[in-house]
């Protein structure tokens, strides 16, 4: 009798979208009415499994992403389950490898984010077979392992191989103990959710006083789009909270070098911890000569930035005080495991992006990993954290007294109510219907 192996039978993208345009949630100076949405992944194998990741957009265009999503399904369906899952780093580069989807980065844009979709489910989908969430399987595995998951082609000028490895075994003597650590205290987050612009004044200071109450040390503001409301928005904020706790803000790309340098300079006053995306993510020259000129405000970038080449160079050129990757803007977890090594080779502390669908969920596992496992430090880390949308999956996250507590279930956490999915189904789903007969 022939046993047939096991492999991926199909992967279904779908276009979930979230009408968060109706109340602002998520507003920033070059975002001023997102509807938060995701093409939703489901990897699905012919004995019955199943994996789940998501790329995260603002609304229009979703549908491109899943259309990117789509046309990268022929290019895995049919694979061995055993194959995939035991070398998701050859995984990874067949769907960031084929010559002619290639061509539409490479290695950016849509087509990037929709491998980071199918590369985070197959992860996920690894992670539910071993019963163990994504951080732990990663920080449990060893450091040869972990080093043949990464690509150096494009980054042996910043990182080897053999640097990689020396990282990962210099970490591995304390990893028992920083796992026990960390699910006894969590990881240290901030928060975001007092700081949409579209708030109003009354809204952010409730919401700052409860941030700071709620046990969170840093909150994160928008600015960018008035220096007169950004520095009545800052005084109200620092009046709120204080001087011992720290505000970031973030200007998500809204100024020119020079104006980034002359907007911050009134701003210095009330002490802004960080600036976030002060100028075009591609710019690396651009951003270093805003970190000279604004110093000691820290700048902090990585929620755009298309790939591990380009953390190599804003690294490389001193332009960035904190890193933000992103769950899903570059090819998932694997190629994260790159940008945690490169950070940690460089002494730059790692502080996700979040806050979108899902981005919580997923982001909390990369960050958990390089506790563990790579840095082996939480000093002037924080993961963000938004108040918004996670009630809508299976494993949401865990806040307790600011700290994202360690997630406990098997996966990355990405698994969406099937209900939640139908009703935010774009364009037909129940949600849109309501929501469209509000704006008539």
């Amino acid at each position: 009798m022939v046993t047939l192996a096991e492999v991926i039978s199909a992967i279904q993208a779908v276009d979930v979208r979230f009408p968060t345009s109706l109340t602002l949630d998520g507003s920033d100076a070059m975002n001023p009415e997102p509807d938060y949405s995701a093409a939703y992944v489901t990897i699905r194998t012919s004995g019955g499994e199943e994996g789940y990741g998501l790329a995260f957009t603002v609304g229009r265009g979703n549908d491109v992403q899943v259309a990117a999503v789509r046309a990268l399904v022929p290019l895995v369906v049919g694979m061995p389950v055993a194959e995939a899952l035991s070398d998701l780093g050859a995984f990874s580069r067949r769907l960031t490898g084929d010559s002619q989807l290639r061509w539409l980065g490479p290695d950016k844009g849509a087509i990037h984010m929709a491998a980071a979709a199918i590369v985070n489910a197959a992860w996920d989908l690894r992670a539910r077979r071993e019963d163990k969430p994504v951080w732990r399987l990663l920080a449990e595995m060893p450091p040869e392992e972990l080093v043949d998951l990464v690509d150096f082609r494009y980054l042996r000028e910043a990182l080897t191989r053999d640097e990689a490895l020396e990282i990962l075994r210099r970490a591995e003597p304390g990893r028992a103990a920083r796992q026990a650590e960390l699910l006894e205290s969590g990881y240290p987050a901030y928060t975001t959710t007092p700081g949409w612009l579209g708030y109003t004044p009354e809204k952010l200071a409730a919401l700052s006083a409860e941030a700071v109450k709620d046990g969170f040390t840093q909150i994160k503001l928008k600015v960018g789009a008035d220096l007169d409301e950004d520095i009545r928005r800052l005084r109200l904020a620092r009046e709120v909270v204080g001087p011992g706790i720290r505000i970031a803000i973030d200007a998500n790309q809204a100024w020119g070098v020079g104006q980034a340098i002359e907007w911050l300079r009134p701003l210095a006053e009330f002490d802004p911890y960080w600036i976030e995306e002060p100028t075009s993510p591609d710019d690396v020259l651009g951003h270093a000569a805003i970190r000279r000129a604004v110093a000691p405000i820290k700048v902090a970038t990585g929620e755009h930035t298309h790939n591990a080449v380009m953390f190599k160079q804003l690294l490389q050129a001193d332009a960035i005080d904190i890193l933000q990757l992103d769950a899903s803007r570059v090819a998932g977890v694997t190629e994260n495991i790159a940008i945690l090594l490169l950070a940690a080779k460089f002494g730059v502390p790692v502080c996700p992006h979040a806050g979108g669908v899902g981005l919580c969920e997923m982001v909390q596992h990369l960050a958990m990993f390089d506790f563990v496992a790579v840095s082996g430090t939480r000093q002037d880390r924080v993961i963000e954290y938004v108040d918004h949308l996670h009630e809508h999956f299976v494993d949401p996250v865990r806040i307790k007294a600011g700290r994202y507590m360690a997630p406990l279930a098997p996966g990355i956490g990405a698994r969406l109510h099937p209900e939640s999915v139908s009703r935010h189904q774009f364009p037909d789903g129940q949600a849109w219907r309501e929501a469209s007969a509000v704006v008539a």
